[in-house]
């Protein structure tokens, strides 16, 4: 996913059964949304520009933007949006100006340039297929919302649901217990070479 998942205090330290149904309940509303793709750093750049030759926008406005334009398929990250920014900025696109605690983004003349020759914004296109009919999309054939493993958490969550619904506090405890463990199993699996 593209980093929307924000139930990160759930599987901290002290867990808090609370946070992780609610964690699930979002990850659940992810999957189901069967979002279209996830879109590359260059997507982001567009995006950002394409917004801002509209008008100036702080950085979280920006990415409620993308999402509400993309029809919720899109949420970018801060972690992508933010670097961007400042990206645009080095590179003598963009300035900030800090009102009220926040930092305010413009497009300057060059950027305003940019942003024309950067072409229709991302959720003006079809970034799924390359025009020859094809649904390739930004993964080079590989989508990562199909397949098992969305399917597979899907199952999850709606388990780890029910057994919120219906479970004792003995039953929930264990759930905890067996959804932390599955989670360190999956990291694992990103660890190995």
């Amino acid at each position: 996913m593209s980093g929307t998942f924000t139930g990160g205090g759930a599987w901290g330290g002290g867990m808090n059964p609370d946070n992780l149904w609610q964690a699930f309940d979002q990850l659940r509303s992810q999957f189901e949304k069967k979002v279209g793709t996830r879109m590359g750093r260059g997507d982001v750049r567009s995006a950002v520009l394409s917004l801002l030759a509209e008008k100036p926008m702080h950085g979280y406005q920006i990415i409620r933007e993308i999402e509400e334009r993309s029809g919720g398929s899109w949420k970018p990250s801060a972690g992508s949006v933010y670097p961007t920014l400042q990206l645009l900025a080095d590179e003598g696109l963009i300035t900030a100006e800090e009102s009220n605690g926040r930092k305010t983004y413009a497009l300057t003349e060059e950027g305003k340039a940019a942003a024309e020759e950067a072409g229709p914004a991302p959720w003006d296109t079809d970034s799924t297929s390359d025009g020859a009919g094809s649904n390739r999309g930004p993964f080079g054939g590989h989508n990562p919302w199909d397949g098992d493993l969305p399917k597979a958490g899907v199952a999850l969550a709606q388990a780890a649901a029910q057994v919120r619904r219906t479970g004792t506090p003995e039953q929930i405890k264990e759930a905890v217990t067996v959804l932390e463990d599955a989670r360190r199993k999956l990291y694992s699996i990103l660890a190995q070479d």
